[in-house]
């Protein structure tokens, strides 16, 4: 999480493809952090977007978005959540 005041440090496209590329040849990730002076989780997070792009969209804030669920899915759901209550409720009346 960043904090209050902090700088980001933008890098150019061109940098972002070249570091992307030797990534995929098999250069270890560390070694281009140290060789370009850029932190190696900026790096994965690159590499990582580019060999998985729908997860760029697929999550917002850190919370997934939820697909059309059905009217049967929303049932199991409930079931489910109603299970797991009687279970919280069995384990509270045990102590």
């Amino acid at each position: 999480m960043a904090s209050k005041g902090q700088k980001f440090n933008k890098y150019s496209a061109e940098l972002k493809l070249e570091i992307m590329n030797k990534v995929k040849e098999g250069v270890s990730i560390r070694y281009l952090a140290k060789q370009y002076n850029i932190p190696s989780g900026t790096i994965f997070t690159w590499t990582d977007k580019n060999n998985h792009p729908e997860k760029v969209t697929e999550f917002k804030r850190g919370r997934k978005k939820e697909k059309n669920l059905t009217k049967e899915d929303w049932k199991e759901r409930y079931e489910i959540l109603k299970k797991y209550q009687a279970f919280l409720k069995a384990q509270r009346e045990r102590k």
